[in-house]
């Protein structure tokens, strides 16, 4: 099998595809099939490669994923687990075909249950290929999904909403965000709407722009071309949107745009993290029901856990699409209220609680990128993580266990 050269770099994270799309199978036949169909449809910029899902992996560790990713899964046995982490990988954007040698309708169904575009059994047929090919490059993969899968497909979005100020939200947001990033690599956008005080930026050691605001402000412009242009990028899979506004400069906003803004941003990343202070949040009622994953921090002190109890009357009970989670941080830190009477006056026991240590403050006055690995601030956001990344949280054991365990 041949290979056609990629491009000297890959573009950073949620950018524009190095290649339109990008090939790994096993089999010369299939092959073949596939460049026919490709050819067919006009498309010149592909890249084939002899491999599976772990080429792939490897790949997509070091690149942007392509418009069209079609992944040869026929030397696994069960390929739903490598197929799931792969396309957790990939960008929203992406579609992914899978090919393999089962003519099962049970796992055809849980590939696309898991955001597979499509599944085919060898030997291929050309003009099925063709077709779910051409409705993925033309954009048209509502067509080619039904409306459950193809919101699946679209970025999974977390609030991150600080009960009061200091209270150590925009640490969590931005230790989340480069988590996401990170393990396993996956595209991710950090959005902080503190653009005249916001601090995602200084632990990101970025320096902040104005495309934030003029995204907010002048919502028709925001396109592709806009973001590719005022993005921060902070690492291979870490965006950043932050502002720096003048003291002076009354900014304000329409809830519309930032809904626009975020479904633009929800089609590029896997995930999109979103920094909120109180008093914008509470000027969002559209935005906090949204589905997501909406994560209320606060310390332990009285008026902290007065604000919690009313923040969760205005955010309502979780649904099937949207949970929040409380995180308690500082505990046991100098005026913190014992866990118990925390809970009476917010009126339920936080999911995670974060203990007060020198080595979280300093991680939180240092930065991400500065201090990188925080073992004690990780451990206390695991929960955090597996809820985000959809992974399982045992239940039955307690909430101490749970995070120290």
């Amino acid at each position: 099998m041949s290979d056609i050269a990629a491009p000297p770099s890959a573009p950073l994270a949620g950018s524009a595809s190095a290649h339109n799309a990008l090939v790994y199978v096993r089999d010369s036949d299939s092959e073949g099939v596939i460049r026919q169909a490709l050819s067919d449809l006009g498309v010149s910029d592909v890249t084939f490669k002899t491999g599976g899902v772990s080429a792939a992996l490897a790949d997509l560790s070091e690149r942007s994923s392509p418009r069209l990713l079609i992944v040869d899964v026929s030397d696994l046995r069960d390929p739903t687990g490598p197929a799931t982490e792969l396309i957790g990988q990939c960008e929203p954007s992406t579609g992914v075909v899978l090919i393999g040698q089962s003519n099962d309708i049970r796992l055809y169904r849980a590939l696309r249950e898991i955001g597979a575009a499509e599944y085919f059994f060898k030997p291929l047929v050309s003009a099925l290929v063709s077709r779910t090919c051409n409705a993925i490059l033309k954009d048209e993969r509502a067509s080619a999904l039904d409306s459950g899968q193809h919101a699946a497909r679209a970025g999974k979005l977390i609030l991150v909403v600080g009960a009061r100020g200091g209270v150590g939200a925009t640490t969590v947001a931005v230790r989340t965000a480069w988590r996401l990033s990170e393990h396993p690599p996956r595209p991710v956008v950090l959005v902080d709407l503190d653009l005249q005080f916001g601090d995602a930026a200084l632990q990101l050691d970025a320096s902040p722009g104005h495309a934030l605001r003029e995204a907010l402000e002048r919502a028709e412009r925001v396109d592709d071309l806009f973001l590719e242009r005022g993005i921060i990028h902070v690492s291979k899979r870490l965006d950043l949107l932050a502002a720096l506004e003048p003291l002076d400069d009354k900014i304000t906003f329409e809830e519309d745009a930032l809904l626009s803004l975020l479904d633009t941003l929800r089609r590029r990343y896997r995930y999109v993290v979103v920094d909120l202070q109180p008093a914008c949040a509470v000027t969002l009622p559209r935005v906090l029901h949204l589905p997501s994953v909406l994560i209320l921090v606060s310390d332990a002190g009285l008026a902290s856990a007065r604000e919690v109890g009313r923040l969760r009357q205005m955010i309502g009970p979780n649904s099937p699409e949207r949970a929040t989670m409380h995180i308690l941080n500082k505990s046991g830190a100098a005026g913190a209220l014992p866990l118990q009477e925390f809970a009476r006056g917010a009126g339920q026991t936080p999911d995670v609680i974060i203990p007060w240590s020198r080595e979280i403050a300093d991680a939180g006055n240092m930065g991400v990128k500065a201090k990188p690995d925080c073992a004690v601030l990780d451990r206390a956001l695991g929960p955090v993580f597996a809820r985000v990344a959809g992974e399982k949280v045992e239940p039955g054991r307690s909430l101490l266990s749970r995070l120290f365990g």
